[in-house]
């Protein structure tokens, strides 16, 4: 039977003094240009967390509001607050800085950073009252260190400092000396993306109301890599957060592939499942230091808020059939292979397309697509343009090619079937997964049928290859549990068999009973 989505999880954490001191676009430009404009510019244009609650896109992203509703809402939004500012929504939270840097330190487990007692003293209340953080992970919260000795670990052992409100409140020492995998700023990137993977690891339980130890395997697909001067990818970021989140019964391992690695996973979660080996797997992802502020040069040239000052993390839990929630068909998958190619066309050939065309379906049966769901907010200052609406418009075009829409439909294709695009672009957050939460609401009301996420990878960053990559898949409403003939026989089966068998041995005993006299 296949398996389905039990719940899934979606925070965002809001990093502004991270995006000054861990962004690489910010901390490229301290060495190439540490005099220039945009660094003295750069604070005036950092949102405060009550801005960032009120982002239309934020609040879409946690639940609060949806996909359909900020369709309504004119571009550029970041000028236009929601309504809704709660920090806390359907499908997950907003956390703030300051409780990050704390759930960051009790998330550290070889004493790599260090915190002030004046910024625990201040910030362990509100972490304590948040309705996910336990007592295990306040315990984990180190013991404070001397202001003087942080400010020696910074600037003599190369320690990467914290900050908060711009006053340095701690640091992320180094775990070597020497090797480059284990420095302060490596530790750092790690360090934020376990945290926030375990923030989402957490809420993804708590929203399919499950136990934490009903959990067997855990698949971390952020773009991320562990490992030290020897094994440099080695990981494991799954075990790490699962550790932290209490999933004592879980195992994992990481998997990767750029931006695809969401879906990719999310495919790997459910052929495990569906084959018996684990009954509940979670798909989870931290967010990424290196993008904060990624294309702020061109938000603060044209006098726009920073608006990549948010971490986002997401979990997608994997379980049996149940006869209710959304089913994952392994048999609708679209690959782009080898051989595809990166023209656009191709693309969507393979991912969309071909996958259809194997299960009998037209694009006109899928309800929604959900491709790399970028934030035009963020991605049109930077040229660009629509990520999503250009997916859509392309899958509508080849579909008129092919003469499954006219020409005239492509307009309210892409309004009906797409989806706006409302991720923050933290490289692997966006695509595809951040619409599972909406999709499996609105199967379970049904609303909804089918809806094929698409994921898509740029894998010549790695410049191993310059070969592009997608994978896709098709979750759909439940079908409802149907015993699997192929699989074995039911238990009453088994029963007449075994006593036709006992009968049959009996009459063969009394058949050599018969012969011997």
């Amino acid at each position: 039977m296949r398996s389905v989505i039990k719940g899934a999880g979606y925070v965002l954490v809001h990093t502004p003094d991270m995006v000054i001191h861990n962004g690489t676009t910010q901390t490229t430009e301290r060495i190439v240009n540490p005099d220039g404009e945009y660094l003295k510019e750069l604070p005036s244009h950092l949102r405060s967390f009550e801005e960032a609650l009120a982002y239309w896109p934020n609040q879409v992203y946690i639940g609060n509001k949806t996909p359909d509703e900020l369709a309504e809402v004119a571009e550029p939004w970041y000028d236009k607050p929601c309504d809704v500012t709660g920090r806390y929504g359907r499908f997950g939270q907003m956390m703030p800085e300051d409780e990050f840097t704390l759930l960051l330190a009790a998330c550290d487990v070889f004493e790599l950073v260090e915190l002030g007692a004046d910024f625990i003293e201040a910030t362990l209340p509100a972490l304590k009252a948040n309705p996910l953080i336990d007592e295990t992970i306040v315990a984990r919260i180190p013991k404070p260190c001397d202001a003087a000795q942080i400010k020696k670990f910074v600037d003599e052992e190369q320690a990467e400092a914290l900050y908060f409100n711009d006053k340095m409140v701690g640091c992320v020492k180094r775990a070597h000396e020497i090797d480059v995998n284990l420095s302060a700023h490596v530790m750092l990137e790690n360090l934020v993306a376990k945290a926030s993977s375990v923030l989402a690891l957490l809420t993804g339980v708590k929203n399919a109301g499950i136990e934490k130890g009903e959990v067997e395997y855990v698949i971390d697909c952020c773009e991320e890599a562990c490992g030290d001067m020897n094994q440099r990818g080695g990981g494991n970021f799954a075990k790490a957060a699962a550790e932290v989140a209490g999933l004592m019964n879980a195992t994992g391992s990481d998997a990767r592939g750029f931006c695809a690695g969401p879906t990719h996973s999310l495919i790997e979660a459910a052929a495990l499942v569906q084959s018996g080996a684990y009954k509940c797997v979670v798909v989870t992802a931290g967010g990424c230091t290196a993008k904060l502020g990624m294309n702020g040069k061109d938000h603060v040239k044209k006098g726009l808020p920073i608006l990549e000052d948010m971490l986002g993390g997401f979990s997608v839990v994997v379980t049996q059939n149940d006869g209710v929630n959304p089913e994952i068909n392994l048999d609708i998958l679209g690959r782009h292979t080898v051989g595809t190619g990166s023209a656009p066309q191709a693309v969507i050939q393979s991912l969309v397309y071909d996958p259809l065309e194997r299960a009998g379906l037209k694009v006109t049966d899928v309800d929604r697509f959900s491709p790399e769901m970028q934030n035009p907010d963020i991605t049109k200052p930077a040229g660009a343009g629509d990520v999503p609406l250009a997916n859509y418009k392309m899958i509508a075009a080849l579909g008129v090619k092919r003469g499954e829409l006219a020409r005239t439909d492509i307009p309210t294709f892409v309004a009906e079937r797409g989806i706006k695009g409302y991720a923050p672009t933290q490289g692997h957050i966006p695509s595809g997964v951040p619409s599972i939460g909406f999709a499996r609401d609105r199967m379970l009301d049904g609303s909804m049928k089918r809806v094929m996420i698409v994921g898509k990878g740029s894998l010549f960053l790695g410049r191993l290859t310059n070969l592009f990559d997608g994978v896709s898949v098709m979750i759909q409403a439940n079908e409802g549990v149907q015993e699997d003939k192929s699989a074995g026989v039911s238990e009453d089966e088994v029963r007449s068999m075994i006593a036709s068998t006992m009968r049959d041995f009996a009459a063969s005993l009394l058949a050599s009973d018969a012969d011997k006299e």
